[in-house]
């Protein structure tokens, strides 16, 4: 399956990651200057071509091939063997990124995975070229890299994409502040003279929305809540749909001054599987609930929304007693 693929990309392939910043980076701040381009709400997936067949690998490794015949089938016929690419599966409805669309792929049954294939097509967006006609390229700088992928993705057709990249930090900006609306999470930023390395070299700063949620529990005593369990209403019923992330002793403080007992039943349990406040455990354990009168709280959140859930952990910005609980909406 990966002949002419280097033998060190063979399977698991150890992917660039890049570290979480606040703002976004200056033209030089990296090694060969800042090159920026748009964070991809999708699966991170490595593409092998080789002469033998097509992969498709997770950043964890797991094989996807299957899922997603219809990049497999594309990049098959536009990408020659010999070649390994970085990239994202990602999948649109309507104009925007659709994460929920592109998870269904992975619990259909067999069967009926080709009907669904027709329906909702997936799109591969390249942003990195790891090897070239069996050559390893991780060792050039990132401008030569993305020459090389540049020229690979000459003729490309849907369902391949190239990445777009800038040095222009102005219209870095402008993509963040208005392509967020189709979904894109922010940008990545890249050195022009950096290396491809299994660690975190590049950075990223996520665009985040200011929004109203509920607070009706914490983990942690009442007197000193370590994190804050939200949710908001949605048919009838207060829906647990995130966490966030652990408070600093001052802000457990500042909240702990609001909290209360439940008045009266609780739409919560006391006890939660891991996985409702955070989607991504893989653990099957369970959290303890301190379950409290439920209050409006502001929180910041990313822009990762699936429709049903906040996909990484909020950030308490403050509380809003003023506010009604049952008159909270999210319009993100």
């Amino acid at each position: 399956m990966f002949e002419g693929v280097p033998a060190a990309l063979r399977p698991p392939v150890a992917l660039a990651l890049a570290k979480a910043v606040e703002s976004i980076p200056h033209e030089n701040a990296l090694p060969g200057g800042s090159v920026y381009e748009m964070k991809w709400d999708g699966f991170r997936a490595v593409c092998l071509v080789g002469a033998d067949g097509v992969s498709l690998f997770s950043r964890q490794n797991k094989d996807l091939s299957r899922y997603f015949p219809d990049v497999l089938a594309a990049a098959g016929e536009q990408i020659p063997p010999g070649c390994v690419v970085d990239g994202e599966l990602v999948m649109w409805s309507e104009g925007r990124l659709d994460f929920d669309a592109l998870q269904l792929r992975l619990v259909t049954a067999r069967a009926a995975l080709p009907a669904l294939v027709r329906e909702r097509p997936a799109s591969f967006v390249a942003f990195d070229v790891l090897a070239v006609a069996g050559h390893d390229t991780r060792g050039l700088p990132f401008t030569d890299r993305r020459a090389l992928l540049e020229e690979l993705a000459r003729h490309w057709v849907a369902p391949l994409n190239l990445s777009p990249v800038t040095r222009d930090r102005a219209v870095a900006e402008t993509w963040f502040k208005e392509m967020t609306a189709t979904g894109v999470e922010g940008l990545v930023v890249k050195g022009g003279q950096q290396a491809y390395e299994p660690r975190r070299i590049w950075l990223k700063v996520k665009a985040r929305n200011v929004v109203d949620v509920v607070c009706a529990a914490v983990i942690g005593p009442m007197a000193r809540p370590e994190t804050v369990v939200v949710g908001l209403p949605m048919r009838g019923r207060l829906r647990i749909v995130g966490r966030s992330t652990p408070l600093s002793a001052r802000a457990g403080q500042d909240l702990a001054r609001y909290l209360h007992p439940p008045r009266g039943d609780h739409p919560w349990p006391d006890e939660i599987s891991e996985r409702m406040v955070d989607r991504f455990n893989k653990e099957s354990g369970t959290v303890r609930l301190t379950l409290v009168e439920p209050l409006v709280v502001e929180v910041s959140a990313d822009v990762a929304w699936s429709g049903r859930a906040f996909r990484h952990p909020v950030r308490l910005v403050r509380v809003r007693p003023e506010l009604n609980p049952d008159e909270v909406f999210i319009a993100l």
